[in-house]
């Protein structure tokens, strides 16, 4: 079973390639409110909607404060191809290892179609500005997930 974090707890650091070809660090965020989300797969349906929603509240969340980063296991030329499609404007970044997934604990053993499987527990984290984690959600739904986030942390709509 793997790891999970709680609120209080200090969000792990992480630097990885985003779509773009450049890096995105935890540490670089410092200083400001960070939603950090994790998803199995880019262009599939469930991923899709999540993604969207999150581009379209991302004005209502900036001018909260929030920096909204999105990890997956696809290597960085998916994401490309999918921020490109969706019109994406936040950073998706490529954890292909796991790595960063595992220490969030959103990576392990889930429930698909009534199997259990390994692979990405979709989650959502919100980084303080120094660090530490306000919110872990672990087996969020993709729709449906942003409009509850938002009201949870009273972001009022763009």
């Amino acid at each position: 079973m793997s790891i999970r974090l709680s609120p209080g707890q200090t969000a792990p650091d992480f630097t990885l390639e985003t779509a773009d070809g450049s890096t995105v660090s935890l540490a670089d965020l410092r200083g400001r409110r960070t939603i950090v989300y994790f998803y199995p797969a880019a262009a599939t349906p469930g991923c899709t909607t999540q993604a969207c929603d999150f581009r379209d509240n991302l004005a209502s969340l900036q001018a909260a404060g929030y920096a909204v980063v999105g990890i997956s296991p696809d290597p960085a030329a998916t994401l490309a191809a999918f921020v490109e499609a969706e019109g994406l404007t936040f950073p998706l970044a490529s954890d292909p290892d796991k790595a960063v997934a595992t220490a969030y604990g959103a990576f392990g053993e889930k429930k698909l179609y009534g199997k259990t499987v390994v692979g990405i527990i979709r989650s959502t984290f919100v980084v303080a500005a120094d660090g530490t984690l306000e919110v872990a959600q672990y087996n969020v739904k993709a729709t449906g997930h942003v409009a509850k986030l938002r009201r949870d942390l009273g972001v009022d709509a763009a």
